[in-house]
């Protein structure tokens, strides 16, 4: 038994590892921050891409008719073709880039010369999450440095011991007798209260009740409202816990979460034709400009993108500000992640079927429009995700082959342009995305987005706001059964369709080309489809407080001795020491300047040296100062193949 391995195919493999190479070497050369090089390395991407897309459809593509096998060859190519058309379309976005943390430097300079501050108000949403998921917000909002501030706490659950709590820390509660219109309904309840008050402010901060803004944030945002037309300042989002793929594969400190490539690489560039958008949480908008509209948007669930298109209509920008200003909690679990994504995939489909919306009546440039149906292929092309981990088994199975191509000319183009995308993804995100781990992130959702789009077909709107469940007991492994066993049948199938063919007596002694490819191809749809059963299995963390990185020194006193010492990650519950000595078990102290003193308990020490600390409820309070102050950085922001494919390896065969 033995593969062919002609002339031919060795020599178009070795065209596709030299051009790999090249472009490899190309990325290590290229400054992304100078637009020759984006305009080069993109468009060589895009010719690339626009060969193997124009060959497909030319070369490949048979006759429609009315059989299972012509049927699925144009089914897989539909979705083929939208997802390299949404590729093409980030390639033309990436071209530009903003950066405004000059002018938001210029604009804080002239603010605090001048002395007169706009007034804002920071509505901070909760919708059943519990106080210590809460409080980082509240906390750390009022003690944002800031002259004229107010912090209200609009809570859509009415629930009494939110509303003693904000008394006891000094901050405003707002509610109402429904839950009318979700989030957007909440949001108006709360401008209408605070625009019939005498003070009502210039602006409005809008915080999700996990995100704790830092100390400068409303300093690097107000002044850049003094250009008059600016409706919004959206800054990114940052999460100081991993999301449930960096989690379940111990890849945290390697590969980034899920939402990086967007903020940090797609919202400049969208904002550079002034078409970046609200993305829900940690924005500063005006209110005279809500008001002239009649409040938050609430047509859709969507209802931050909303906003912007609204705003929009009315000649007012959304300035994305690229500064990590704030920390959230990410989706800790996979039923939340998969909510999470399936909302916005709905919503961003309402938003396109509004009449005035950006696909209809709606008063937009076409720049907008393009926009915004670049946004929505990126949730049409999740089905050709499906269609890969599923192409070669149904070809095993039923002799039914999804490109019905030469494979010596596919590998040719397709392989290639591959591997250029792959180089260019990576240098245009800064390592951002690893080949593997990004098509795990996207495989994970493909079938409930695939879902949602079905279910869009038949009823778009009527579908209730699910929030994001946050904080909850994660200290047991858990599995996502539903997305366990899809995950667990694709790699079973692939698997059993490559053995049967491999291993089985009547199996042939020698493969054609098209057997080969489709041997790989099974290899790499069952690779991701393992890898994304590992993310299935949750994981257990860390207590409900997650530890912040930090670097502090503190006092630890045991009896009468004190003993200088370094706090290397830190949370309201507990303290990691890096410099501790041998020492008596049992009660001690603990002095931070931050908080003074308060008891440690040195008798839960374990290999990470972690102990749990008690503090009292101003020290708990100035903790959570002191931990958000300036965000921190608590997972990866770049990606690194290498450790995260040994971790990978690890988590597999290890545990």
């Amino acid at each position: 038994m033995f593969f062919n391995a002609d002339n031919d195919v060795a020599g178009v493999l070795l065209f596709d590892l030299g051009i790999g190479l090249m472009f490899i070497a190309f990325a290590k050369l290229a400054d992304r921050n100078r637009l020759l090089d984006r305009l080069l390395f993109g468009g060589l991407t895009m010719l690339s891409l626009g060969l193997y897309l124009s060959w497909r459809w030319v070369d490949t593509l048979p006759d429609l008719e009315l059989t299972g096998a012509s049927l699925w060859q144009h089914v897989y190519f539909t979705f083929e073709a939208i997802s390299i058309v949404y590729a093409l379309g980030s390639i033309i976005i990436l071209f530009r880039s903003s950066n405004w943390t000059k002018e938001a430097d210029r604009r804080q300079v002239q603010l605090q010369a001048r002395g007169h501050y706009p007034s804002v108000d920071v509505f901070i949403c909760t919708y059943n999450e519990p106080i210590h998921i809460l409080e980082k917000s509240v906390i750390s909002a009022s003690a944002m440095d800031y002259p004229r501030l107010r912090v209200f706490v609009c809570d859509d659950t009415r629930r009494p011991e939110i509303s003693q709590y904000c008394g006891r820390v000094g901050v405003n509660y707002i509610t109402r007798p429904d839950n009318r219109h979700a989030k957007a309904g909440n949001l108006n309840n709360a401008l209408e209260m605070t625009n019939a008050d005498d003070d009502g402010s210039d602006l409005i901060m809008v915080l999700d009740a996990d995100f704790a803004p830092q100390e400068n944030f409303l300093m690097r945002v107000v002044g850049l409202f003094e250009e008059e037309s600016i409706g919004l300042v959206q800054t990114p989002q940052f999460y100081f816990n991993s999301d449930p793929i960096q989690h379940n594969l111990g890849v945290r400190s390697s590969f980034v979460d899920d939402q990086r490539v967007f903020f940090d690489t797609f919202q400049p560039a969208k904002d550079a034709v002034g078409c970046a958008f609200c993305v829900g949480t940690s924005f500063v908008v005006r209110r005279s400009a809500l008001n002239a509209m009649g409040g938050f948007p609430h047509e859709a669930l969507s209802e931050d993108m909303l906003l912007t298109y609204r705003l929009m209509e009315r000649g007012h920008v959304t300035r994305w500000l690229n500064e990590k200003l704030s920390v959230g909690l990410s989706a800790e679990g996979i039923p939340e992640y998969i909510t999470q994504r399936t909302r916005w995939c709905l919503g961003t489909i309402q938003i396109g079927l509004l009449k005035d919306g950006p696909l209809w009546l709606g008063r937009f440039t076409l720049t907008q429009r393009l926009h915004y149906v670049h946004g929505l292929l990126c949730w049409l092309s999740k089905p050709f995700i499906l269609c890969m981990l599923f192409a070669p088994s149904i070809y095993w199975l039923f002799d039914v082959t999804a490109i019905q191509a030469d494979d010596i000319v596919f590998m040719k183009y397709g392989i290639s342009a591959l591997f250029v995308f792959w180089s260019y993804s990576s240098w245009i995100s800064v390592g951002r995305t690893l080949p593997l781990f990004t098509e795990v992130t996207h495989a994970i959702t493909a079938l409930p987005i695939t879902i949602a789009l079905l279910q869009a077909v038949r009823k778009p709107f009527g579908r209730p706001f699910k929030v994001t469940q946050k904080g909850g007991d994660r200290s047991t492994i858990r599995i996502h059964a539903p997305t366990a066993i899809f995950f667990g049948l694709v790699t079973l199938l692939s698997a059993t369709s490559v053995a049967s063919t491999v291993f089985v007596w009547s199996s042939p002694t020698e493969f054609s080309q098209r057997d080969c490819l489709n041997l790989v191809w099974s290899g790499f749809s069952m690779l991701i489809a393992f890898v994304s059963l590992l993310v299935c299995i949750e994981l257990p963390r860390f207590g409900q407080e997650e530890l912040i990185k930090v670097s502090v020194p503190a006092t630890l006193r045991i009896g009468d001795t004190e003993h200088q010492v370094k706090i290397e990650a830190m949370s309201t519950e507990n303290v990691v020491i890096s410099n501790m000595e041998a020492h008596a078990s049992g009660e001690g102290e603990l002095y931070l300047g931050a908080t003074g003193w308060m008891k440690i308990d040195l008798s839960d020490e374990n290999s990470s040296n972690c102990f749990a600390i008690s503090p009292g409820f101003e020290q708990h309070n100035a903790i959570l100062r002191m931990l958000f102050r300036q965000s921190p950085d608590n997972v990866a922001s770049t990606g690194r193949l290498t450790t995260s494919m040994l971790t990978l390896c690890r988590r597999a065969f290890v545990g």
